[in-house]
């Protein structure tokens, strides 16, 4: 890194520690409360009070009100802000691949992954999510959400207005509506599926190994206007917080971020729309020997609507276009081809929707499509040197403790649920997409799964 880059890197690290000093302080001196456990008990509101289907992530309108005020809505003068979740799952792919070191080519039953959480509201004005994982599949621990917010309230023209800021290491994970890469559907996943190579970076190349800063305003609960800026750590502080820093790089500098966001009631439920962007230049491979940078411009506009009915039936649909220009003059000297090689671009499509019956055991279908310019040096792993992936996604899940009632305490929550996954395109093709004879349906895969918090 530059030494200028080293002395952002530096000041962004100093902030977050800083703030996270500053949480543990308040959590010690705050006339109103000291600590706080997990939401759920904070609020004194069951699962199905923020979350639809009565498990997270996807909110209801109430779950973005708390997580927009940064974490700080309260029942409860105290409780311990310490959370715990699972995830084991049974994965069937229609055709074997080779598979991950410790599993069978097929029919795999994993512990996919393990979470802590330190996650609530200090007095009026912090609140943090931090979350760290052990990954079943690869069997390492690594850090994984982080979210920490300052937030204040005031009057704009009249209109009540919540201030905030969040520190984060994940673009979009900030986020309050389930539209955004980082808690869009699927909700759960596992790496034992296949899963398409290409995608915007957006979507998810720079969680966990970035750091940023945003700040936003929140507006008689209906306009959101977001903007901050992420850098990347250093190499040997994301090694060791369990990530590799050489996917997919080093930022140059500071890669700016802005996000806004309308939400009205409409049709007896709420309607939000927004945009959202996002422009990075980096180094790949932390290899800055050709002077050159990856350049990316990510550009997306995405909708959601919710409805509750009177008998606790709810509704639900998301969606997003996220449109990428890419410039990757680093990558293709890199690999020796400067000429017709660095100006590329991809867009993906995404769409579920969500009935849930009582609120408990519902049913999602979600399809998606990804779909971009052919290259031959950044997609030289498939047959036709496109991104093309496009397919749907099916799940019914049941959530027997989210609304009360639970035998082991209202700490306990599970969701089960059944998806299925098919692709018309895989990798640029539908049919013998490697060269080799595989096809996109070759990859549908089949998935059960049990999800645990307390």
């Amino acid at each position: 890194m530059g030494r200028a880059d080293t002395v952002m890197t530096s000041m962004i690290w100093q902030i977050l520690a800083g703030c996270l000093l500053a949480l543990v302080i308040t959590g010690f001196t705050a006339s109103r409360a000291a600590a706080l456990p997990a939401f759920a008990v904070q609020t004194g509101e069951p699962c199905q009070g923020c979350h639809v289907g009565g498990f997270g992530p996807q909110l209801t309108p109430f779950g973005r009100e708390f997580k927009l005020k940064g974490y700080t809505i309260r029942t409860n003068a105290f409780n311990l802000p310490l959370s715990a979740m699972a995830v084991a799952s049974y994965i069937r792919s229609s055709k074997s691949l080779p598979p991950p070191v410790g599993f069978s080519s097929n029919d795999n039953f994993a512990l996919d992954q393990v979470s802590l959480f330190f996650a609530g509201g200090f007095g009026q004005h912090l609140g943090a999510f931090i979350q760290t994982t052990y990954d079943g599949v690869a069997n390492a621990f690594h850090w994984d959400n982080l979210d920490v917010r300052a937030v204040t309230t005031v009057r704009i023209r009249g209109a009540d207005a919540v201030l905030g800021a969040s520190i984060n290491n994940s673009p979009t994970v900030q986020d309050a509506w389930n539209t955004l890469p980082a808690w869009g559907y699927p909700y759960t996943t596992s790496a034992l599926a296949p899963s398409p190579s290409a995608s915007p970076l957006l979507n998810g190349a720079l969680a966990q190994t970035t750091l940023g800063v945003t700040g936003y305003a929140w507006i008689k609960s209906e306009v959101y206007i977001e903007a901050g800026a992420y850098g990347s750590p250093g190499p040997t502080a994301l090694t060791r917080l369990g990530v590799d820093p050489l996917d997919p790089g080093d930022i140059n500098g500071l890669a700016p971020y802005g996000r806004v966001a309308l939400q009205k009631s409409v049709a007896a439920g709420t309607l939000e729309i927004g945009a959202f962007g996002m422009e990075t230049n980096i180094f790949p491979g932390l290899d800055r020997t050709t002077g050159f940078t990856d350049h990316y411009t990510d550009l997306g506009l995405d909708g959601s609507y919710i409805r509750t009915f009177k008998n606790g039936d709810v509704l639900t649909a998301n969606g997003r276009i996220l449109h990428e220009r890419q410039r990757l003059s680093a990558t293709c000297a890199l690999a020796g081809q400067n000429v017709g090689c660095a100006s590329n671009s991809i867009t993906d499509l995404r769409a579920d929707g969500s009935y849930y019956w009582h609120n408990e055991i519902g049913a999602t279908v979600a399809v998606f499509d990804t779909f971009g310019t052919g290259n031959s040096t950044i997609y030289s792993g498939n047959r036709t040197f496109k991104p093309d992936s496009s397919g749907v996604t099916v799940q019914v899940d049941g959530t027997p403790f989210g609304g009360a009632g639970s035998p082991l305490g209202p700490r306990f929550n599970m969701r089960v649920g059944v998806q299925y996954t098919a692709y018309a395109k895989f990798d640029g093709a539908g049919r013998n997409y490697d060269g080799l004879g595989r096809n996109a349906a070759d990859n549908n895969t089949f998935r059960v799964f049990t999800w645990l918090a307390y």
